[in-house]
């Protein structure tokens, strides 16, 4: 296994693997609507330069158009099927800087370089909130190249779900959220540790946590912003202990070469 793992925040991450650049959930930006970024630098223009950015649903922190005028001209985005229906502004961005789109369903394959990408379920609600359409899927994506990396997207634990995402050396797995109470759907880092207890990745990385919080509630339950990294650490120690976590700052990259 080879691969490299920068995180940026919240849901966003690169993975390089086989001489390819995936990008996860683009959010570059210090405010969306309620929400400021609270921790960490807005990652930088080079965080944008990507083979293939992918979204797993259509959350407006996770499908951010801003975000994604920012990718390069013949980049390919592959979102969830029904995405550019449901998102008027989609069709306008990809126009506007010549994005090569692929519309994903759970089982859905598209190969980039020497990297093979599968859509996977999530068990979130994928709608563009709050009229969207409810077909449109939540996903979550398996990156097979030199290694195998699941990045999870935002999901909740489902039954089969070992089973659906296969042998990972790697999982990127969202532990909190961007508010004080995570609804139905969500990880947080107990079960996100039982979600690594079921895959038995041989390392993992935990996300969407401690970037976002919505403006004027510092105050209210402020562990739920700080502490879902430790937190997902000491549970994975206690329910994964054969798992090595890497706990990244914003920003940090880890470089996991094959085990010896």
């Amino acid at each position: 296994m080879s691969v490299e793992i920068t995180w940026w925040g919240h849901a966003t991450a690169t993975v390089r693997d086989s001489g390819v650049r995936v990008l996860t959930d683009p959010l570059f930006v210090r405010r969306l609507a309620h929400l400021r970024r609270r921790r960490g630098a807005v990652p930088p223009a080079a965080a944008a330069v990507a083979d293939v950015a992918l979204v797993s649903h259509l959350h407006a922190d996770h499908l951010h158009l801003g975000s994604l005028a920012k990718l390069l001209p013949g980049t390919r985005l592959m979102v969830p099927r029904g995405a550019g229906r449901a998102v008027s502004g989609l069709r306008r961005v990809v126009a506007a800087r010549g994005l090569r789109v692929t519309e994903m369903a759970p089982g859905d394959v598209c190969v980039v370089g020497e990297v093979r990408i599968r859509a996977v379920p999530a068990a979130h609600d994928g709608r563009r909130l709050p009229y969207g359409p409810s077909r449109v899927p939540a996903l979550g994506y398996v990156l097979s190249g030199e290694s195998t990396t699941y990045f999870a997207g935002d999901t909740g634990l489902f039954d089969g779900m070992a089973e659906t995402v296969g042998a990972c050396d790697v999982a990127l797995l969202p532990v909190g959220g961007w508010g004080p109470y995570l609804g139905p759907g969500h990880l947080d880092a107990g079960r996100a540790a039982q979600a690594l207890a079921r895959l038995g990745a041989r390392c993992a990385v935990p996300v969407h946590y401690g970037t976002y919080w919505p403006i004027g509630m510092d105050a209210i339950r402020p562990h739920e912003f700080h502490a879902p990294g430790d937190d997902f650490v000491r549970h994975a120690g206690q329910l994964a202990p054969d798992t090595v976590v890497h706990r990244l700052v914003h920003g940090e990259c880890v470089r996991l070469e094959p085990a010896r």
